[in-house]
């Protein structure tokens, strides 16, 4: 009864509604894109003025080449409960950014939070359901600017465990003291600085891991079964450079600044070369008929 009377009264918007329910996935991803435009510009401001290191461009970069890749397989018809979440975070991030009287404001780090977090929901409402949820909120907030807080808030503790683990390295060759992120080597102080915290490292390593577990088409249960191996990689490789950089400086023939980088570049491609395979190989088992598909399921054969 209702439809019919809107039919009769009001023909422009049933035409509008029917417009709006036929508008592709892409129309709809680039309204929530355009209405999160203070995100956008927050970050490009805070990127550009030296605040923090723009690799947020390349996790938001490889989110819009997952949606070019899937152009042709978005869904035509949303689903509803990611497309709700993906309308309220947007809602919610708007009005926390700008205060309105309405809801508290925030800083901007966690509206943005919001901001990339609702993006993650509008893409994964119109993505295939092969494709996991969690890589993709996990590249969401890699794009946001935050190394520069996590080196704030994380960075001193990150220090400590990576100068005592340096610490019972060198142990075996050298006289080794530590206070607080300082180690004492054979009488010479070597400070373990802001850039051996390894945040970057870390960045890096959950990139990667996000970025394979997608193109293997790992499902959300293997990505998160996967993660803690991540964690200890990206430890270990941060805790390997930091003790043999501080070796050569303790025994008094520091490495020159290309060899500092050419070694901590190299120690990164070897942390990422491991999580890529850690997401990107196979646990099951081959049983006599039956095939495991790209997204790691098993389905059965007539033998």
């Amino acid at each position: 009864m209702t439809l019919a009377y809107l039919a009769r009264h009001h023909p422009r918007l049933v035409d509008w509604s029917i417009h709006v329910d036929r508008l592709p996935a892409a129309g709809w991803l680039a309204l929530q894109f355009a209405a999160l435009t203070p995100t956008w510009c927050w970050m490009v401001i805070r990127m550009r003025d030296g605040s923090d290191d723009p690799l947020g461009a390349l996790a938001l970069a490889s989110l819009a080449v997952l949606v070019w890749h899937l152009r042709r397989e978005l869904r035509a018809a949303p689903r509803l409960g990611w497309m709700a979440l993906a309308t309220c975070g947007t809602l919610l991030s708007t009005l926390t950014r700008t205060g309105l009287g309405v809801v508290a404001a925030v800083p901007p780090l966690a509206a943005g939070l919001l901001a990339v977090l609702a993006l993650a929901c509008g893409l994964i409402a119109f993505l295939p359901k092969r494709i996991a949820a969690l890589p993709v909120v996990g590249l969401a907030v890699l794009a946001l600017p935050l190394l520069s807080s996590l080196q704030f808030d994380a960075g001193y503790p990150l220090r400590v465990v990576t100068a005592e683990a340096s610490r019972w390295l060198l142990a075996p060759g050298f006289e080794v003291m530590r206070e607080g992120t300082a180690l004492l080597v054979d009488g010479r102080m070597v400070i373990v600085d802001a850039p051996c915290s390894g945040v970057q490292m870390v960045w890096f390593g959950y990139f990667t891991a996000c970025a394979v577990a997608l193109w293997a088409q790992r499902n959300d249960r293997q990505f998160a079964t996967r993660l803690p191996v991540v964690g200890l990689l990206v430890l270990l490789g941060n805790i390997v450079r930091n003790a043999v950089l501080v070796a050569f400086e303790g025994a008094g023939h520091a490495l020159a600044p290309w060899a500092h980088d050419a070694f901590g570049l190299l120690l990164l491609s070897m942390v990422c070369g491991g999580i890529a395979w850690a997401m990107a190989r196979r646990t099951a088992k081959a049983v006599p008929g039956v095939i495991t598909s790209p997204g790691g399921r098993r389905v059965a054969t007539a033998l």
